[in-house]
């Protein structure tokens, strides 16, 4: 019975692994053999998986919930770099060096997350090279996030970070027809993604409502005119 729970077991966290996306395309084989380097773990909503300078253990891919990797600034101030959902991951980059950890991450909800161990994916990377390239080609979408983020944040204010936030989320900028956007985080995490604090990002929503710019119901924002927040966006810019 031991030998099937555990067989079950393996099964399940190679069925995981396979729904991430740097995974994806690999052999069975390959997902077993990175299944028995992979150990589950369950994190409570507000748990820390890791700080900032800890030795990393390993990369992790989340499995159910959110897992908000952020760093904490001299002033105390969170600012979080992302909000990393089912199917990614995140901290491979801690594979290539000995520093440790570059931030905190700490679940926002129940989660449950999948730890590929350091030790064990660096000796398997020895045998399957080609695995390397994955993992460069992972890193590199992260940078693409973070890169996004710093041009985001070097906006002149709370108002035009909004509104370019929205009208990126938008099918068709230049269009006249409502579009529901439906927050993947709570308005706090959004609000210190666009670098302010939730007093301030609830008073630039209930502006946008007064101005009849969008509508909110609970988590969903509903964009009246995705054409009126991009003409707001471009004055705001100076174009």
């Amino acid at each position: 019975m031991t030998t099937t729970l555990a067989g079950l077991k393996q099964i399940g966290i190679a069925n995981a692994l396979r729904s991430c996306q740097l995974f994806a395309g690999i052999s069975l084989p390959e997902l077993n053999a990175i299944a028995e380097i992979t150990v589950i773990k369950p994190v409570a909503k507000g748990s820390y998986l890791f700080h900032e300078g800890y030795p990393s253990q390993g990369f992790y891919i989340v499995q159910t919930g959110a897992i908000n990797v952020h760093r904490v600034n001299a002033a105390g101030k969170e600012q979080v770099i992302h909000v990393f959902r089912a199917g990614e991951s995140f901290a491979e980059g801690t594979l290539a060096t000995e520093k440790g950890y570059p931030a905190d991450a700490r679940a926002v909800e129940a989660s449950q997350v999948l730890l590929v161990q350091k030790i064990g994916f660096l000796a398997l990377l020895k045998r399957q090279p080609e695995l390397a390239l994955r993992m460069l080609g992972s890193m590199s979408a992260h940078l693409r996030i973070l890169v996004g983020q710093l041009e985001d944040l070097t906006l002149r204010d709370v108002e035009t970070r909004l509104a370019n936030w929205l009208v990126k989320r938008c099918p068709n900028p230049a269009s006249d027809k409502p579009v529901r956007i439906e927050l993947p985080m709570t308005k706090r995490i959004l609000a210190a993604e666009l670098g302010t604090v939730s007093e301030t990002f609830s008073r630039t929503l209930a502006n946008f409502r007064k101005r009849k710019l969008i509508a909110v119901k609970g988590k969903i924002i509903i964009v009246r005119s995705p054409a009126r927040l991009a003409e707001l966006l471009r004055k705001n810019l100076g174009e």
